[in-house]
């Protein structure tokens, strides 16, 4: 008997010392085992993630936090891909932040627009990544969800307590202008700060700036990380033997 078995690309750089890393091979398991959703997984090292055909052929990416990454280019450019082939996606932490940054200079126009940790001398007028004005570092808080949003959908309700492990977040300055050219903001501090980014004509674009994979012990599957490995076997079409070789 076969099933179909999505194949999704873990772009980072990858380290023990980064928590959420070490939570990812429990996670599949959990996905598989509790929710039926079978995903063979690649780490992807940002150096080598600018090949567009070799990720083209993944069923999900998801960038994953550990910034300053490697390679700036290849992070963006794994975003690039996703947004542009339609292949779900997540992105969490750096996820995140290099989802504005791409979405700024790819879709906006803003060539120019800078992220503030991987390069410090940009100017402030500049950088759409700023380092935020209290560290993360550690910290959990509530999450206010836009009704209808599809964050809200997969929580189930209009707000959520998520753990988080950043200093830099987006530039406020910056918002609008995001917004205005159709990145969706669905998701916000209770200070209105934007945590949350998706695009709603995408089958599965989802950013955070908190990281879903710290989310409980590690076994039971964010709403979001359960999203994504949905989306990931909706849009498999291939057959492939049970229990294959995994690359993780």
């Amino acid at each position: 008997m076969a099933h179909h078995i999505a194949r999704i690309a873990l772009v980072g750089d990858r380290s023990p010392h980064v928590r959420s890393h070490a939570r990812v091979p429990a996670l599949l398991d959990a996905l598989r085992e509790r929710d039926g959703l079978d995903l063979d997984a690649y780490w992807i090292p940002t150096e080598d993630a600018s090949d567009e055909a070799s990720l083209a052929a993944f069923d999900a990416i998801w960038v994953l936090p550990g910034s300053p990454y490697r390679s700036e280019a290849g992070a963006l450019a794994a975003i690039r891909t996703a947004r542009e082939q339609r292949i779900p996606f997540l992105g969490t932490c750096a996820g995140f932040q290099h989802v504005l940054l791409e979405y700024a200079r790819d879709v906006c126009g803003l060539g120019t627009a800078g992220h503030a940790e991987n390069a410090p001398d940009t100017p402030a007028e500049k950088a759409v990544v700023v380092p935020l004005a209290c560290s993360l570092v550690g910290h959990e808080g509530t999450i206010e969800l836009t009704a209808g949003s599809r964050a809200e959908e997969l929580i189930g309700a209009e707000r959520s307590t998520e753990r988080y492990h950043c200093n830099y977040g987006a530039n406020p300055d910056y918002v609008d202008l995001l917004r205005s050219h159709g990145l969706h903001f669905t998701g916000s501090d209770a200070d209105g700060e934007v945590r949350i980014a998706e695009l709603p004509d995408h089958p599965f674009f989802l950013a955070t700036l908190f990281q879903p994979e710290l989310a409980g012990d590690g076994n039971r599957p964010h709403p979001f990380i359960r999203g994504l490995a949905a989306a990931a076997v909706a849009h498999t079409k291939i057959p492939v033997p049970e229990e294959p070789g995994t690359g993780i």
